[in-house]
């Protein structure tokens, strides 16, 4: 229905288009053109500002199960309109790994909405199988969610269904999506929908699906959103006991199992003594593990007597969960009944070659890809490398500083003379330069309601005795000062130091299995690690993070990411990195996203440069030492 009059109150308001199933109302648009200078944003504004559901029911959360905005070239929509604080998802096809839509020589870029997406078998496969509402309750309150899946999401469980559906089981996909891809809901629908394929003879493709997580202690989240997109009950098989039970699910053919990679000897084990019974086996995010559980059986105890000694022993990593994989996997070759859908944002070149899909000129690459790029530049994810900063250009930026007439002495001056003792590159005086950074520049981040800064920041140390000795000297210094914030430090087993032993749960006063959940408390402001929460561990508050380990290739991707959360007041981060070179964190990066680093020390005359440019046109006028903006701007 064209120009649909929906209200009996605002009468002249009409949608520009409603589409309707059966007489009833599932999808609402509003449409620009760019030729008449209307963008997808004043769609967007006009849903926000004029579309309000109060007392119009076609508006209403769930009556809808969409709305979209659109123009020429761009897609966004939403669930749940909400006055003012109504926000869109971006619904486009990405364009050469970033955002947006690729040139449509036949017609609108934009026009693969009503191409493909409003299609009839289409919108039966969106209300069938994707559009799923989500339930949480906490603390007594309920809260529901109309998850609509995003165009990358969409796409890449119908690709692997129409593949999987054609070749039949024996067959290796990679699924190359970055953070904030919304991975979870990826896995939740490919795994109903491979339980449920059938071939053309209208036989089943695959007997069980399993779900395979990197976490010990099962991922709840993704558990979680695999059993409420399951219709039927029963269908799901949470394997959070014993290997028995994992064996009784496989032998009785549940329909989607979901366990943990440390069983999955014992999964590949089974299913190959299972003959003529066909699997999906989805292992989720295939790298160490947020807790470092997977190094840990290797150096349980750690003897030293020097710095020096502790990181010579601990500079090799131990393997990871995703080698233990692959180690597996090129031992075993390919089987015939198993069909394997690896999801990680930053496979190794040996993960690439087992689970990716083979090139003419013998390069493997993922079935699907869902880029860092454009999970930035739409906004789901935050550029770490935005403010990556090394220690030398952070330094150099201090002394040319110290020169500059505008810049106020003491606290520049304060700061250069603590800089300039690290030429020991002491622990002590290492601690000193983070904590004075983070009181000076980074605890006002992240506002809180009342306008209290929340930002946290990551210390990333070079081995156990080292994130031993940063916690001492943290705690020391935080007290010495008189700061009213705490350090928490992270690291498996026993550190055995001069006498001492020293652990995790001991120097921290609780339970290592709470630290994750203890550094959500306001007090707590640093988390100093080695190893542990350097992968897989999200925390949206964290703004900062203080390198003093030389990182490489995927670990340093991995590890730097844990920056990359979006919180609603957070609109950038922090790198200061005592320890790389930019040029080396760009080559590690560049697989999975280019990015411009600061490769040379940046010039802080560009402030003045950019100062005077913004004064010939004349936008404001200097009153008093400030800047006061004239009325007709």
């Amino acid at each position: 229905m064209r120009q649909c009059h929906y209200s009996a109150v605002e009468t002249k308001d009409a949608l520009d288009i409603v589409l309707f199933l059966n007489g009833l109302p599932i999808f609402t648009l509003e449409l620009k053109n760019k030729q008449t200078g209307q963008t997808v944003a004043n769609a967007r504004e006009q849903y926000a500002s004029d579309r309000h559901p109060k007392g119009e029911p076609l508006l209403q959360f769930k009556r809808c199960l969409a709305h979209f905005a659109i123009d020429d070239d761009e897609v966004y929509m939403n669930t749940r309109l909400e006055g003012k604080q109504t926000y869109f998802l971006p619904f486009n096809r990405g364009n050469n790994g970033g955002p947006g839509n690729p040139l449509n020589p036949n017609g609108y870029a934009s026009a693969y909405l009503w191409e493909d997406l409003f299609s009839s078998d289409s919108i039966l496969e969106l209300i069938g199988s994707f559009i799923h509402l989500e339930t949480d309750e906490r603390n007594g309150v309920k809260t529901e969610k109309l998850i609509f899946p995003r165009y990358h999401q969409r796409r890449a469980v119908q690709n692997l269904i129409a593949h999987a559906q054609q070749q039949g089981a024996g067959q290796h996909y990679l699924i190359e999506h970055s953070a904030g891809s919304g991975k979870s809901n990826t896995i939740a629908w490919l795994a109903h929908r491979l339980a449920s394929l059938h071939n053309d003879q209208n036989q089943r493709v695959f007997d069980s699906v399993i779900v395979i997580t990197d976490r010990r202690v099962l991922d709840r989240q993704l558990q979680n959103t695999i059993r409420q997109f399951e219709q039927t009950p029963g269908v799901v098989a949470v394997i959070d006991k014993h290997s028995d039970q994992l064996v009784e699910a496989l032998i009785s053919g549940a329909n989607i199992i979901v366990s943990t990679l440390q069983k999955f000897p014992v999964i590949v084990n089974k299913v190959d003594q299972l003959e003529g019974r066909n699997f999906a086996i989805i292992v989720d995010e295939a790298h160490s593990s947020q807790t470092g559980e997977a190094s840990k059986s290797l150096k349980e105890v750690l003897q030293v007597q020097t710095l020096e000694e502790a990181e010579q022993l601990e500079a090799v990593a131990p393997p990871t969960d995703e080698d233990l994989i692959n180690q597996n996997m090129e031992a075993r070759g390919r089987q015939p009944n198993l069909s394997f859908f690896a999801f990680t944002a930053t496979p190794k070149q040996k993960t690439l070659e087992l689970f990716g899909t083979p090139q003419p000129d013998s390069s493997f690459q993922p079935f699907h890809l869902y880029t860092m790029r454009q999970a930035i530049e739409e906004g789901f994810i935050l550029d770490v490398l935005q403010n990556y900063t090394t220690f030398t250009t952070y330094f150099s930026l201090q002394q040319k500083a110290a020169d500059d007439p505008h810049v106020e002495k003491s606290k520049t001056i304060s700061l250069l003379k603590r800089e300039v003792e690290l030429h020991q590159h002491t622990i002590t005086q290492k601690t000193a330069l983070m904590v004075e950074h983070f009181w000076e520049t980074v605890r006002h981040q992240i506002l809180d309601a009342q306008g209290i800064g929340q930002a946290k920041a990551m210390v990333v140390t070079r081995s156990r005795l080292h994130a031993v000795r940063y916690k001492q000297a943290f705690d020391e210094y935080l007290k010495k000062q008189g700061y009213p914030v705490k350090a928490l430090v992270a690291f498996s087993g026993r550190v055995d130091h001069q006498g001492l032993d020293f652990t995790e749960a001991q120097m921290n006063g609780f339970s290592d299995k709470q630290t994750a959940e203890q550094f959500k408390k306001s007090e707590y402001r640093f988390l100093i690690v080695a190893e542990k929460f350097q992968t897989g561990f999200d925390q949206p508050l964290l703004h900062t993070m203080y390198v003093d380990k030389t990182l490489s290739s995927v670990a340093a991707v991995q590890t730097l990411s844990r920056l990359n959360r979006t919180h609603p007041r957070k609109a950038e981060t922090m790198i200061l990195d005592f320890a790389n070179e930019s040029d080396d964190i760009q080559a590690a990066f560049q697989p999975y996203y280019e990015a411009t680093l600061l490769s040379e020390g940046a010039d802080p005359n560009k402030l003045y440069d950019t100062q005077a440019l913004l004064d010939e046109f004349r936008l404001y006028r200097t009153h008093l030492g400030s800047s006061v903006y004239f009325n007709e701007t």
